[in-house]
């Protein structure tokens, strides 16, 4: 695993068969207000255009 630094915050990075994946609970706890990280993501995955590009693929 490695780190990247994105405004001063430690993102994890995770490379899995020559593909590279960040930490979305990285990004997500680094974000200011009263919500979790686990509301934030759980809102992310909610929204309209996640739900139509996860239907979609690539």
């Amino acid at each position: 695993m490695a780190k990247i630094t994105v405004q001063n915050t430690p993102i994890t990075v995770l490379s899995v068969e020559e593909q590279d994946y960040i930490s979305l609970t990285d990004m997500a706890t680094a974000k200011e207000g009263d919500n979790s990280s686990a509301d934030i993501i759980k809102n992310r995955l909610r929204n309209h255009y996640t739900i139509e590009f996860l239907e979609h693929g690539k």
